[in-house]
């Protein structure tokens, strides 16, 4: 397989996963996201699952350029929370799994909801 060229990702999606035990700190590493990257978009927290996430989540929606602050801050301020993190290029199931990265635990996804 040839190599892909980076330049072809159109942006980042990071999905904070929690469960209700840790639903407060996922509140609190949100707020702590918007604060130190306001250029992100934030999505809608979801208190169940939602497409092909397992468990709740909220979306972290980000440019390329930001990828190289936000991961490491991620991995460093995220706790106990998972988070998963794909690119978005052209192949949503290819996205979510052959060029995923997890931060914790890795859970399996529900891909048919993105067939």
């Amino acid at each position: 397989m040839a190599p892909i060229d980076p330049d072809t990702i159109k942006s980042w999606h990071a999905h904070v996963y929690f469960e209700e035990e840790t639903r407060e700190a996922a509140l609190a590493l949100r707020a702590a996201i918007e604060q130190a990257f306001p250029q992100a978009r934030m999505g809608r927290f979801h208190e169940r699952p939602v497409g092909p996430h397992p468990v709740p989540m909220y979306q972290v929606a980000f440019e390329p350029a930001l990828l190289a602050r936000f991961l490491p801050w991620l991995a460093l301020n995220r706790g106990r929370l998972t988070v998963f993190v794909h690119p978005n290029v052209e192949d949503a199931v290819r996205d979510h799994t052959a060029h995923a990265i997890w931060l914790g635990r890795q859970w399996p996804l529900n891909l048919e909801a993105l067939r």
